[in-house]
């Protein structure tokens, strides 16, 4: 996993990092700094507010170890939802303030066991969604999401 970090990456958001917050313009980033296994610190935040919207970074299907999953599509979907979950958690939203999610898969022959998992975590909420076949910079991820949530 050259060039990613693992449990820090996912799961290290226990406490929100303290950010001087304009009035005005209501822009900052949420989560810890992300730090790569070489020990520097990734140029992305988990997060970053805008006013009244929250962009989300894109989630990859870590376990809650921090090693990437070798499980199958529904599997990877789940884990990389409940990340989005987790960090929407930090700023008191949760999966119906999301509007609008990316989804990349690595084969269009997963999109039926992708969506299964979606629809068992959305339920009758329905966000706008676009998803495309990509290869992922993670060897081995068979999804990636990333997402905009409203507050």
């Amino acid at each position: 996993m050259k060039g990613f970090a693992k449990t820090q990456f996912i799961f290290s958001f226990k406490t929100l990092e303290q950010h001087p917050m304009n009035n005005t313009t209501k822009q900052y980033s949420i989560g810890e700094k992300v730090i790569l296994p070489n020990g520097e610190v990734a140029p992305l935040s988990k997060a970053y507010r805008s006013h009244d919207l929250l962009f989300l970074s894109g989630a990859l299907p870590f376990e809650i170890d921090g090693s990437l999953s070798s499980e199958g599509i529904e599997h990877q979907t789940t884990l990389c939802l409940e990340q989005l979950a987790v960090t929407l958690a930090l700023e008191g939203l949760t999966r119906n303030n999301l509007i609008k999610l990316t989804i990349w898969l690595t084969d269009k022959n997963n999109f039926t066991g992708f969506n299964s998992s979606y629809v068992r975590f959305f339920g009758q909420h329905r966000p706008a969604r676009s998803t495309v076949q990509s290869e992922l910079m993670l060897p081995g991820a068979l999804v990636e999401i990333e997402a905009i949530a409203a507050y």
